[in-house]
């Protein structure tokens, strides 16, 4: 006995008049029934939307990502802890004759986990309690010096004319 899928076309699904199933031909135009042009009709209850959202914007589009005032900058140095180091020596760390040698030139260090080789560290920064645990187990620590670059202050010549007159009067 053969058993035959119905075919979906057969199905009528607003065919004839050009309403795909939604009934009346007039909701079937423009926006209305799409919530809108664009990422109008995205929010708590825009279900038909989420997809899209979700594959060009990932989570970070719904709710709340935080407030910072537009000059606060957020600090974005890269950390490690030392445990991490340790746990992760073949990516981080090169054997050498005095043990281990470490350069992470732009990480701060941090003193979380437990060190048991001898390491050698090259980095930017590193806490106290992290320099310790490293020192404790016969390894040295090298902070690189950042070289900070001074901008000339532009002055405003001016503001520098009415600075003077009122430190007269």
């Amino acid at each position: 006995m053969k058993i035959s899928k119905r075919k979906k076309s057969t199905r009528q699904h607003g065919r004839n008049q050009g309403t795909h199933g939604r009934g009346a031909r007039k909701k079937a135009k423009k926006s209305g029934h799409k919530g809108g042009i664009g990422m109008a009709g995205s929010g708590k209850r825009g279900d038909q939307k989420k997809t899209l959202i979700l594959k060009l914007y990932g989570n970070k589009y719904f709710g709340k990502q935080g407030v910072t005032s537009r000059k606060t900058k957020r600090d974005t140095r890269k950390r490690i802890n030392v445990g991490d180091i340790e746990l992760h020596l073949e990516k981080y760390a090169k054997k050498d004759k005095d043990g281990y040698k470490v350069e992470l030139k732009n990480y701060k260090i941090l003193g979380e986990g437990v060190v048991k080789n001898k390491l050698n560290v090259i980095c930017l920064e590193i806490s106290e309690s992290a320099k310790k645990k490293i020192e404790a187990a016969g390894g040295t620590v090298v902070v690189k010096e950042v070289k900070e670059i001074v901008t000339p202050k532009v002055i405003n010549p001016k503001h520098e004319k009415k600075k003077a007159a009122n430190k007269k009067k």
